[in-house]
């Protein structure tokens, strides 16, 4: 008798068990389950590219920085030097392109043209 309540009961708590499982499976395949794991990951990756880029952003940093002393390019010119000029062409057609005819200089300067912002 006792042997028989044993085996219902464990029979019992193993039908339990596998029902309790079988229902989270499910529920992790539901759309919206998968769409929230989906969104999940992406954002994951997202942080690893954004941490990967800063990474690569530092070293070439220090690469630059490491180049331009061996190679003098961070000592101070020479005074009686004059002073470097810097030019930048701007000036684009209807499709961002550059046009020769338009061509305006901006010396001493680091502007850059944004061509969307021309709306």
């Amino acid at each position: 008798m006792f042997r028989r309540t044993f085996w219902f009961a464990a029979g019992a708590a193993a039908g339990v068990w596998a029902t309790t499982k079988v229902n989270r499976k499910l529920k992790q395949l539901t759309p919206e389950s998968l769409a929230a794991q989906a969104a999940n990951k992406a954002i994951d990756a997202g942080h690893r590219l954004k941490d990967f880029a800063l990474d690569v952003r530092d070293g070439m940093a220090q690469r630059e920085a490491e180049l331009g002393e061996v190679l003098g390019l961070n000592d101070r010119p020479d005074p009686e030097l004059p002073a470097q000029r810097r030019t930048v062409a701007l000036g684009t057609d209807k499709q961002g392109f550059g046009n020769n005819k338009q061509i305006k200089y901006i010396e001493n300067t680091t502007y850059t043209y944004n061509r969307n912002e021309d709306h």
